[in-house]
């Protein structure tokens, strides 16, 4: 079965099964499982100048970028990479500048920005080093969109560095899953584990400033029964940013977007749980409300009035035969815990998004190591 690409959902028509009011998980944000306690998340550190974090985001990188640009124009030539500002230049170009002839200025002007950034990044996991939810971790996971760019890539290579030249003590991984894949897949680990007993996937949303990307995940225990081989079997993935929705209507493809998938589960014969997990930024309360770092998100999603799970839950087809469960958590924990089975070698471990703004989450294994799966 192949993954699906969209840009926008289309309207969900109306469903051919009655509503139903789910059952309402009492786990939102949940700081402990059966193996791990979740440290910390939404670490917020700062200085005069801010929060530390926002200086190795992805937004971040781009800032730098037009500074480089910049001092390129102060010279009075021409910017080599265009008239484009930086925050809408592609990945692609980016890379290809770094691929151009050996002493080609924009390639000088992005592996400027690289090196720049790699030192943010690494001042950045110092810092939150220091903090005691980070206290003795071993292994930082970097995940989020930037990675999957060459410029990403190279910028965390050159942090893992920097990390080694200033002698902090800890190892710089890559999410080994897809970056659109690791928000959805860690939902296998924080859903009630009955499902995976009862039911063949689960769906998931994750959603982010600039993106939403909803999945069905299969269990595949099958394969593996620490759900290790757990892997998303078809995906959607809408750039809201582009259409600037509000958030009534960003619920509403939210919506769309589920129901579709389930319709598809329906046609495959596949077994979904009746369960909804949903990854967003920000801190999330028991109750299921944000209780603020949604800032990048439309709308106010902090408001006393609005409950996203809730919001779902009344406009969602029945799964099955029973009442669907919708549990929020923060989307740095979500891709964080899609490594769950691989990081049992270590005690402490955290990781690190970078998007459009940067999440982080640290975790405690518990119980004796083990060794990773493969």
């Amino acid at each position: 079965m192949s993954k699906k690409e969209t840009r926008k959902p289309k309207p969900a028509g109306k469903p051919k099964k009655r509503h139903m009011p789910s059952v309402v998980g009492a786990h939102h944000g949940t700081a402990s499982l059966e193996t791990l306690d979740i440290a910390g998340y939404n670490l917020e550190v700062s200085d005069e100048d801010g929060f530390v974090g926002d200086r190795a985001s992805q937004t971040a990188f781009r800032k730098l970028l037009d500074v480089w640009r910049k001092r390129c124009r102060d010279k009075g030539r021409d910017d080599p990479l265009g008239k484009l500002p930086s925050a809408q230049l592609s990945k692609k170009t980016l890379d290809r500048a770094l691929h151009g002839p050996a002493a080609s200025e924009a390639g000088d002007i992005v592996r400027g920005a690289i090196e720049e950034f790699a030192v943010e990044l690494t001042d950045v996991i110092e810092r939150f080093m220091r903090q005691k939810a980070w206290s003795g971790v071993q292994r930082i996971v970097i995940g989020g969109g930037f990675p999957e760019s060459e410029v990403g890539e190279l910028a965390i290579l050159q942090a893992a560095a920097l990390c080694q030249v200033a002698e902090i003590p800890v190892e710089l991984a890559r999410l080994r899953h897809e970056p659109d894949d690791g928000g959805l897949i860690g939902w296998v680990h924080l859903a009630p584990p009955h499902f995976a007993l009862h039911a063949d996937a689960l769906l998931a949303l994750d959603i982010g400033g600039t993106n939403v990307r909803c999945g069905i995940v299969k269990f595949r225990r099958d394969k593996a029964a620490d759900l290790s081989r757990a892997k998303v079997v078809r995906r959607a993935k809408w750039r809201h940013a582009d259409d600037e929705p509000s958030r009534t209507a960003l619920v509403d493809g939210l919506v769309a977007m589920l129901t579709d998938m389930i319709a598809w589960a329906e046609r495959r014969r596949i077994r979904l749980a009746p369960f909804v997990g949903i990854a967003c930024p920000g801190l999330i309360r028991e109750d299921g409300s944000i209780a603020r770092g949604a800032q990048n998100l439309p709308g106010n999603w902090a408001a006393d009035t609005f409950h996203l799970p809730t919001a779902l839950r009344e406009k969602l087809p029945v799964v099955g035969k029973e009442a669907t469960q919708v549990l929020m958590h923060n989307d740095a924990v979500v891709q964080g815990l899609s490594e769950l089975p691989f990081m049992r070698d270590v005690k402490r471990w955290a990781v690190l998004t970078i998007g459009t703004g940067l999440g982080n989450a640290s975790y405690v294994n518990k119980g004796p190591r083990a060794q990773p799966a493969d």
